[in-house]
């Protein structure tokens, strides 16, 4: 295919040169968003005079014809063009002959890649926002549906403090409801057209960039050219949204991995979100949430690698910035294909209560409400605190747990000790009494599955 910008030079390049350079094998991918780019250009320039409305609309129709042949497979991308913009622009010159040529007048590559990104970003970021909400929902109604089951909560991946287990789902809920606050604030600052912007300088013609930005569905337009054409903030937001995001993940996946384990036997993942062994016939593997873990590694390598090529870019456009669509479309692909994983792994996994429940009685965690116990009772917070750590060792050394440790061998410790302590230690009473805003007790996990609802309905 012959260059469209030959004439300072023969625009004839070396074939390896010609394969290192092309980017239409990723850029294709938004060859909708280029078309519709380009009749809202033509559009503009017939408004404004500075083609006729016969050009303009032959264009448009053009345009329309070369989409309506892509979709109906008459028409195929050619591999060997340099880019999607140039495969457009000269199929509808072959196609229209002079009238076709003057599409380019008034924008370059430069404001019109700029564009066709920022539109198909803006799409997928759209579909990940939906899958987020979607897997929030997930969570919730998990949570809703297993509101009374108790588990040992963690620090340090040690027994800790007992919990609800729809408490300990709806912190994933409040790290999705952050994600889709950082993916609507990029795309906020993404929603922003360059076109117009030219190579950088802007245009002698006079141009309607507001026009142009209305039709395509933008709320701005970039108020500075040379930024427009060189700015790739948005690219490095969403890639940083989207790894956060993948942090979220991965932490998930972590614990559902720690969970289905034989050790643990909190959950079940069902047989179709699992693997078998090769040579061990018992083994039944969570690898698809050790891929979305293994994956999170993969979509931080985008944003380092999108970083580290724009550190060192002076102003405007240069060609490295080519670079940043494979890591970006990567990037979306790789979260949006875990998302639509890991979702069903999680509505189809079966909780087993009984088993938190059991480990949760078996952890001493009820250990804080029993020095809290004391508190109420008169004894300073360290003086009970030291006290309830002694009994835990006497429990510890007779192979006993607090909730059947015999009254007699409490107040051996303690003469503030009565009968009452066994309620107080009780793992429900030890859920109901934290009743602080945000906490674990059923009124406040109530309250907060409300709120999660009410903010992933919010568009």
């Amino acid at each position: 295919m012959a260059k469209l910008w030959a004439g300072r030079t023969s625009g004839v390049t070396d074939s390896t040169a010609d394969d290192f350079n092309s980017s239409i094998r990723f850029d294709k991918r938004f060859i909708r968003e280029d078309i519709a780019g380009s009749m809202a250009h033509a559009a503009m320039l017939g408004a404004r005079g500075i083609l006729s409305d016969g050009e303009a609309e032959a264009i448009i129709d053009g345009l329309q014809g070369i989409l309506d042949d892509l979709d109906g497979g008459v028409l195929a991308v050619d591999p060997q063009a340099e880019d999607v913009h140039m495969f457009i622009e000269q199929v509808l010159t072959e196609r229209l002959g002079d009238v076709g040529r003057k599409l380019h007048t008034a924008r370059s590559r430069n404001d019109q890649v700029a564009l066709d990104l920022r539109m198909y970003l803006r799409h997928e970021m759209e579909a990940v926002m939906e899958q987020v909400r979607e897997l929030g929902r997930a969570v919730a109604n998990i949570a809703e549906e297993n509101k009374a089951a108790i588990m040992p909560g963690y620090t340090h991946l040690q027994r800790a403090q007992p919990i609800l287990f729809s408490h300990h789902l709806l912190a994933y809920a409040m790290m999705l409801l952050r994600d889709l606050g950082r993916l609507d604030d990029c795309r906020g600052r993404l929603n922003v057209s360059p076109i117009g912007a030219c190579a950088l300088a802007g245009t002698t013609y006079d141009v309607d960039r507001r026009m142009e930005a209305k039709m395509l569905g933008f709320e701005d337009v970039a108020p500075n050219s040379v930024d427009a054409v060189s700015d790739r903030d948005f690219c490095v937001e969403l890639l940083s949204a989207l790894s956060i995001l993948m942090m979220h993940l991965s932490r998930f996946s972590e614990e559902l991995v720690l969970w289905t384990s034989w050790e643990f036997q909190f959950v079940s993942l069902s047989d179709a979100f699992t693997t078998g062994s090769s040579i061990m016939p018992q083994k039944k593997n969570s690898d698809m949430a050790e891929l979305v873990r293994g994956k999170t590694g993969r979509v931080y390598g985008d944003l380092m690698g999108t970083l580290t090529m724009l550190k060192g870019l002076p102003l405007a456009y240069n060609k490295d910035m080519q670079e940043d669509k494979e890591a970006v479309f990567d990037a979306v692909d790789t979260v949006k294909m875990c998302l639509s994983v890991f979702t069903p792994m999680l509505r189809s996994m079966t909780v087993h209560a009984s088993n938190m429940r059991k480990a949760a009685q078996t952890g001493f965690i009820n250990a804080t409400d029993l020095a809290d116990y004391l508190v109420r009772k008169g004894l300073p917070f360290r003086s009970a605190y030291k006290v309830a750590g002694k009994i835990v060792s006497e429990c510890i050394q007779s192979s006993q747990v607090l909730e059947t440790l015999p009254l007699e061998t409490y107040r051996q410790y303690s003469t503030l000790i009565e009968e009452d302590v066994y309620d107080a230690i009780d793992l429900r009473t030890c859920v109901a009494k934290r009743c602080s805003e945000g906490g674990t007790s059923p009124e406040s996990v109530e309250r907060q599955l409300a709120w999660v609802r009410e903010q992933l309905e919010e568009e």
